[in-house]
C-alpha cells in the first residue's frame, strides 16, 4: 500500500447531526515520507468530545497535542512539521492562539499560513490547525 491512513472514521458518527457520509483519515502517510494531518481541534479524538468552548488558547493546546499524538502515531514528530495552517474563528483570537502554538513548534520554523474564516466545522471550534511533516529517515 502506497499509503497508510491513520485514525480513519466516517462523518456520520462525528457529525450525526448532518447528513453527512464520508471516509475520512486524522492523517495519512504517503509513500513512507509525508503526513498530511486533517486540520485539528480541540476534540478528543477517542471520545469525539469538544472540549475548552470559548477559550482559544487551550483549545491551541489540546489541537497541538492532537497533532503531536497522530505525528507520533507516524513515525515523525513536531520538530519535522514543514507546514501548518491556522484558521481562525476571530483575529482577537491571534495573539493567543499564536503563543501557544509557539511554545509547541520552538525552534521548528515551519511555514505558515494564517486565515479568519467565518465557521468552522461545529459552533464551539475557535481555531483549527493543520499541518505537514515528513518522517526523518
Amino acid at each position: 500500500m502506497a499509503h497508510q491512513r491513520i485514525r480513519p472514521f466516517n462523518t456520520k458518527d462525528t457529525y450525526p447531526e448532518q447528513n453527512l457520509n464520508n471516509d475520512l483519515s486524522q492523517a495519512v502517510v504517503a509513500r513512507g515520507t509525508m503526513v498530511f494531518l486533517r486540520g485539528q481541534v480541540a476534540q478528543d479524538l477517542d471520545t469525539r468530545e469538544s472540549l475548552h468552548p470559548g477559550d482559544a488558547g487551550k483549545q491551541t493546546e489540546k489541537s497541538m497535542a492532537n497533532i503531536k499524538m497522530l505525528l507520533t502515531e507516524a513515525g515523525s514528530e513536531l520538530s519535522h512539521i514543514c507546514r501548518v495552517v491556522v484558521y481562525l474563528i476571530n483575529i482577537d483570537d491571534r495573539e493567543a492562539v499564536y503563543q501557544e502554538m509557539g511554545r509547541w513548534l520552538q525552534g521548528v520554523h515551519p511555514v505558515s499560513t494564517g486565515i479568519v474564516v467565518s465557521a468552522l466545522a461545529r459552533p464551539e471550534w475557535l481555531v483549527e490547525i493543520e499541518a505537514t511533516a515528513v518522517i526523518p529517515e
